[in-house]
């Protein structure tokens, strides 16, 4: 089966969040198992071609209502997956921004998805490969399911099927209708788009028309069918659901990527059998941050964008009280809100000695963070699958963190026992008291009761989130989406 996903960004090229994490991974994992599974994507102008071996390799027009557009096709393989980046002026190629005006985005977004229709009939005439199946992902490809339900009347794109998958229904493509008229897109007359209002919007219009829709976890596939966490979107997806067309598929993990014996970012590689070095790492992290250097001191870490989606308005109240009271040091990295990342600044300079916040991203120090950490914090609002939590996990560090989405299909709450059962700490209410109350709770496990916090250690350690799994569950969405336009 031919799968060509299309996505605006994929590691390691662009990465603003788990959504270029899955693009880098799942087609990988798809390969493996005999699906010849490749990926188009912007050739957004940082990306650096030559590190990446990057290459030109063939040029296409496309007309669109306002004349004739200029595709520049590149092409690598990153891990044995083909990538197609597409260039076209004024939309990709240049500027070092991922995401910039919104408005603007609805436009350059609207002009890709056209384009990978267009590239898809090219790799056809040019090289016979055949598409069987078009995934797009959230709102910045979603109009590409749209664009082949109209063309199902060309025997080209007649059984080709369809996947939307959901990575953050809070981000969706609204208000989009002005640009979708000016790019000449026909119009959209599903019933149940125009009955919700929903017809110019990107996200909503790709629930509509996708042959299968699929959420990044069992728990968020059902949390987005009703309005706290389905952002108005509730109503078409519940429908969907209905029909048996949505589902809930856990992303994996690149296990051989986040590997803390292979890692090079750790200057003490460790593994579940030889556990010995990794305290090494704390001490080594707290040379690195300027803290006192002790290993017998919990360590909670964070890695996150700060935004209310991640709750750290909820966590900070939090850390006030914990680090008044009690012997910890805390590490945070991120950047987002500037009212959370200017109370992690104050935070840090009323507990200089035992707290850190490093505003903006390092790859390398979230890395030294997971390996270091006994605790790690996540306190989401809503999470709708989550990689940190399973980083964590892999590295040795008991997640604390919100039943929700992703974090509550991953993370298995402490028995309070002997650990029979568990691999961290989970609270439920929103609140700065459930916070404070639930890392009380992973202290006094971690202080009292070690030898159970070691049980949870290595069972998080050894908890499989490969894509093996889900890589195979995609295979029968694929098959249920394509069989639909099978003829005969």
């Amino acid at each position: 089966m031919n799968v060509l996903f299309s996505a605006a960004e994929m590691t390691p090229f662009a990465k603003a969040g788990g959504l270029a994490d899955v693009i880098g991974s799942l087609p990988k994992a798809l390969r493996r198992i005999g699906v010849d599974a490749r990926v188009v994507m912007p050739l957004h102008g940082f990306i650096q071609r030559g590190r990446y071996n990057i290459a030109y390799a063939f040029h296409y027009q496309f007309g669109r209502r306002r004349g004739v557009a200029d595709i520049y096709v590149h092409h690598t393989e990153s891990d044995g997956v083909p990538v197609y980046f597409l260039e076209s002026y004024p939309f990709f190629g240049q500027g070092w921004q991922l995401y910039t005006d919104t408005e603007w985005d609805k436009q350059r977004f609207i002009a890709f998805s056209e384009f990978t229709l267009a590239l898809a009939w090219q790799l056809a005439q040019r090289e016979g490969w055949k598409l069987d199946v078009l995934h797009v992902h959230d709102w910045h490809t979603a109009l590409g399911s749209f664009l082949v339900a109209y063309s199902r009347f060309d025997s080209f794109w007649q059984p080709v099927g369809t996947v939307l998958t959901i990575h953050n229904m809070g981000y969706q493509g609204d208000w989009a209708g002005a640009a979708l008229f000016d790019a000449g897109i026909p119009t959209r007359t599903q019933p149940d788009l125009l009955y919700h209002g929903k017809d110019g919007n990107l996200l909503a219009i790709a629930i509509a028309y996708s042959d299968m829709i699929t959420a990044v976890s069992p728990r968020y596939a059902e949390e987005i069918q009703y309005p706290r966490f389905g952002e108005g979107l509730e109503a078409l997806v519940r429908w969907r659901a209905h029909g048996g067309d949505v589902m809930g598929i856990l992303n994996g993990l690149d296990m051989e990527r986040n590997d803390p014996a292979t890692d090079p970012a750790l200057l003490h590689p460790f593994s579940v059998q030889n556990l010995a070095p990794r305290p090494l790492n704390k001490t080594a992290l707290q040379a690195q941050l300027g803290l006192p250097q002790r290993a017998d001191v919990p360590f909670i870490g964070a890695v996150t964008r700060l935004t209310a989606q991640k709750g750290f308005d909820l966590a900070i109240p939090a850390l006030y009280q914990l680090l008044a009271e009690d012997d910890v040091q805390v590490v945070v990295l991120g950047s987002g809100e500037s009212h959370l990342e200017d109370g992690l600044r104050t935070l840090e300079y009323t507990y200089g000695n035992r707290m850190r916040a490093v505003i903006g991203y390092d790859a390398v120090l979230s890395q030294r963070i997971y390996a270091a950490s006994d605790l790690f914090l996540m306190p989401s609002r809503y999470e709708p699958c989550g990689t940190s939590q399973m980083i964590a996990m892999r590295y040795g560090a008991l997640p604390v963190v919100r039943e929700t989405g992703g974090l509550a299909d991953t993370v298995q709450n402490y028995d309070n026992k002997d650990a029979d059962v568990g691999t961290g700490f989970v609270f439920l209410w929103e609140t700065p008291e459930a916070v404070l109350g639930t890392l009380r709770w992973a202290l006094e496990t971690y202080r009292n009761r070690s030898e159970a916090f070691r049980r949870m250690q290595l069972r998080a350690m050894q908890t499989d989130f490969s894509w093996n799994k889900s890589a195979a569950e995609y295979v029968r969405v694929y098959e249920r989406a394509f069989s639909r336009h099978r003829s005969g």
